[in-house]
């Protein structure tokens, strides 16, 4: 493959930049940057260790110091003859060296082509690339943990015993229909029929967990509701650690949504603070009020703010009550958990520890009742558990397992589908070859998911998500 490179660090000065090349010339090229304090070429230092020298630029001049380091294929991260340049983080000098390497013919690397290479050489799996840009966005440390366990291989592990499993039965199959003559024992169907429940039920733990697995990467849209003044805006502040909204106690200050992620219980949490919810003849205030609405109708998670209550047995107030259920009937979000937070905890003297689960569990009962009080930060931790509770980590031993995307969890789902009917016409009474036909559709399904019979534009989506450089 032709060469490539790309500043690998952030456009921001910084006290280190990295250069990153790639290619069947990538040493021919780096010769004419890089002058090694030793004289001895680039091109003949030792692989993997980093050597001290002068960085050039496409004139020759030089640019500034630093240090340089050569990975010769196959052992390297593409595959590929590979070079490494650490120099001062100066984005000029960064330019300038980059510049150089494209007078001696690389070429600006397209987003994401360093571990798109990495794939097509077969150093990595889709599962694998994939799990590169969950590490570099992780936003929590369990999310980086789960990033790196599937970066080694966690979910490839996982993935590979029911493809090994679905693939002898195929190739079993054709081999004896293909060679009649050859002493190979048949496949009854008990035996597929068998083989394909394992997988299925693989599969449906793997799904099963798929949920943790995006909350881990994205986070929970969370809409924070109620009437005006009820404290939305004080709450969101105090999870986030400092004053991200006005407060006043003017009714109607927040006209529009107001977003801000933080880590809630070990979840992370992208917070909506919505406009009161009211009736009202101010226009710019129904628009704020239609963007509650909307935030409910996208949320994962819903906390109600009422400052009025002083126990978990007090009713909801009428006007809010029949508010907040009007536009939860509207929205059809009888999926999305809500937690009843009464605030101002300081003001109405509320108990402390006011924590648990009200009414049946119904989506028109809250999952749990938290007073708390954002001014003095009292049952704040309160709020965390019942978070936690609603969102539970899973077992820390699953990291790097867990399904983190849609279309992850889209092509098992079609895997499964498929191994569901093959498993009914076998019921039914249809012969092998039949099942076969789903076995071989759950294998496609699978392929699409690590990447081993993905086709060029499934691996073009992929890659375009990569920032330049990685």
């Amino acid at each position: 493959m032709d060469t490539i490179a790309a500043i690998a660090t952030g456009p921001a000065a910084a006290a280190i930049g990295v250069v990153r090349v790639s290619g069947q010339g990538c040493f021919a090229c780096c010769d004419r940057l890089f002058r090694a304090a030793s004289q001895t070429p680039f091109s003949r230092q030792e692989p993997r260790k980093m050597v001290f020298g002068e960085m050039l630029d496409a004139e020759g001049r030089v640019i500034d110091r630093g240090l340089a380091v050569r990975f010769p294929a196959p052992h390297s991260y593409t595959g590929e003859d590979s070079a490494e340049l650490h120099c001062h983080g100066s984005p000029v000098v960064l330019r300038e060296l980059l510049s150089a390497l494209f007078a001696a013919g690389a070429r600006q690397a397209g987003p994401g082509e360093f571990t798109k290479r990495a794939f097509l050489n077969g150093r990595l799996d889709l599962t694998q690339a994939e799990a590169v840009i969950d590490l570099i966005d992780a936003e929590t440390a369990a999310a980086a943990r789960n990033a790196a366990a599937q970066l080694e291989g966690g979910l490839r592990r996982v993935l590979e015993p029911i493809q090994e499993t679905l693939l002898d039965i195929a190739s079993r199959f054709y081999a004896v229909v293909d060679y009649p003559d050859e002493d190979i024992q048949d496949v009854n169907p008990a035996e597929i029929a068998r083989a394909m429940a394992s997988a299925e039920d693989a599969l449906t733990r793997l799904l099963a967990a798929c949920r943790r697995g995006q909350v881990l990467k994205k986070g929970v849209r969370t809409a924070i509701v109620g009437l005006p003044n009820a404290g939305k805006s004080s709450l969101l502040n105090a999870l986030a650690g400092y004053d991200r909204c006005l407060v006043t106690d003017i009714p109607g200050t927040t006209r529009d949504t107001v977003e801000e992620s933080v880590l809630c219980g070990g979840v992370l949490l992208r917070l909506i603070d919505t406009a009161g919810l009211r009736e009202t003849e101010d226009t710019v205030e129904q628009l704020g009020v239609e963007r509650s609405r909307r935030a409910m109708e996208e949320a994962e998670l819903i906390l109600l703010v009422d400052d009025t209550l002083a126990a978990p047995e007090t009713p909801i107030p009428p006007a809010l009550r029949e508010t907040f259920l009007r536009l939860l009937n509207e929205v059809g979000r009888g999926r999305a958990p809500w937690i009843l937070v009464a605030s101002k905890r300081d003001l109405t003297g509320q108990s402390a520890g006011s924590i648990g689960a009200i009414g049946a569990p119904d989506w028109r009962c809250p999952a749990a009742y938290v007073s708390l009080s954002a001014l003095t930060g009292e049952g704040m931790e309160d709020l965390e558990k019942a978070v936690a509770d609603l969102f539970p980590a899973g077992d820390s031993g699953e990291a790097g397992s867990l399904l983190t995307d849609h279309r992850q969890e889209d092509a098992a789902r079609r895997a499964r589908s498929a191994l569901r009917r093959g498993r009914a016409a076998l019921e039914d009474g249809l012969t092998p070859d039949a099942a076969l036909t789903d076995v071989e559709e759950a294998l496609d399904a699978l392929g699409e998911l690590t990447g081993r019979t993905a086709r060029e534009e499934l691996v073009s989506a992929v890659f375009s998500r990569f920032c330049v450089g990685k």
